[in-house]
């Protein structure tokens, strides 16, 4: 398996550690929906509270309650498994579906709410994601970690993908480069699965560097800097005291790559940066031009919303939103280094 690198801090090595995970309902996590279900329509959509479950298998208990396909449940994006989750299904029903989808008894699983709706409930269609996670055995300098929850909640922290993206020990990332350039057929949502994890290795490697500069929180030549919220991106050549405040005030973040073809691309500074981290990487670019994956942008900083804790005793326990696509393990890995308890690697999805 291959090791991932350990991706550098903006705040440098933390000197307190803790526990997470002990019980799935350490780590809470509730979909921060964009669409609301009308009550009418020829889906019905559900408020699923689920515990120790993958997003997936979920889905798939459900096709068969519902005598549907598995493709055809809809839900807005994947939630961790290790935890308790709530999120919004979407399946079609009929009159012979409907019995069963109201008398739901899966384990794990309990359905607060049901409402029809006129359509299937698409990937990403959500505003982000409320977090509450309790970390325990607490260690170290506490003081230290209430300084850096302050300076987390004033510059955000960098928006590293996790190490849920490239599986465990990096197999994604490993395993997805040797089937991809052998040509091997693969199931479409275990290509994408490779693909992404191909990306997300060679952002954080931008990202790794701006660290390093100390430029991933801030505007610098040649940017393509993204609207907060939006996936909208516009050039940048500086100085420019207009864009150097709306940066500050979080209403614009820098940007990094999500490689593949086409695409807009960076100039100046920045993209003579990119260049040279993309040099030492020529297998994993030739993959994804292969695979015509298209070119996009993310940005570099992540501004966790709302950020509160509390510290008692030996417990630390922490409330904030996160948006689409970012990582909690990313938010924690700047305040403590975290660890967890083993359990069964290989029944991960």
């Amino acid at each position: 398996m291959m090791d991932l690198p350990d991706w550098p801090r903006s705040l440098g090595s933390p000197e307190t550690s803790g526990v997470i995970r002990r019980c799935p309902e350490d780590f809470f996590v509730e979909e921060i929906p964009r669409v609301s279900p009308t009550g009418e329509g020829s889906h019905l959509w559900l408020w699923v509270e689920k515990r120790s479950a993958n997003t997936d298998w979920v889905a798939g208990e459900l096709a068969k309650l519902a005598g549907c396909p598995h493709r055809d449940v809809g839900y807005a994006g994947m939630k961790d498994r290790h935890a308790v989750t709530r999120q919004w299904f979407s399946l079609p029903i009929s009159d012979a579906s409907l019995h069963a989808l109201e008398n739901i008894d899966i384990e794990g699983i309990q359905v607060l709410q049901s409402l029809r709706h006129g359509r299937k409930l698409k990937r990403g269609t959500l505003d982000g994601n409320r977090f509450r996670i309790r970390i325990h055995k607490l260690q170290g300098d506490v003081e230290q970690t209430r300084i850096r929850l302050e300076q987390v909640r004033e510059t955000g922290v960098p928006n590293y993908f996790g190490p849920q993206r490239f599986g465990h020990g990096g197999r994604n990332l490993e395993l997805g480069l040797k089937l991809l350039q052998k040509g091997v057929r693969l199931k479409r949502n275990k290509k994408s699965i490779y693909l992404s994890a191909i990306r997300s290795f060679l952002f954080n490697q931008v990202l790794a560097e701006r660290v390093r500069a100390d430029t991933w929180k801030t505007i610098i030549d040649g940017e393509l800097a993204m609207l907060d919220g939006t996936q909208s991106i516009f050039p940048c050549t500086m100085p420019d005291q207009e864009i150097e405040d709306r940066c500050r005030r979080h209403d614009i973040h820098p940007t990094g790559p999500l490689p593949g073809e086409n695409g807009t691309q960076p100039a100046g500074t920045v993209a003579e940066l990119e260049q040279q981290v993309m040099q030492a990487w020529p297998q994993l670019i030739e993959t994804l031009v292969s695979q015509r994956v298209q070119a996009s942008r993310r940005a570099l900083r992540l501004y966790p919303a709302a950020l509160e804790w509390d510290i008692s005793a030996d417990r630390l326990e922490l409330t904030f939103e996160l948006p689409p696509g970012a990582y909690a393990t990313t938010l924690l890995r700047e305040i403590l280094v975290v660890t967890e308890p083993p359990r069964n690697q290989d029944r991960d999805l």
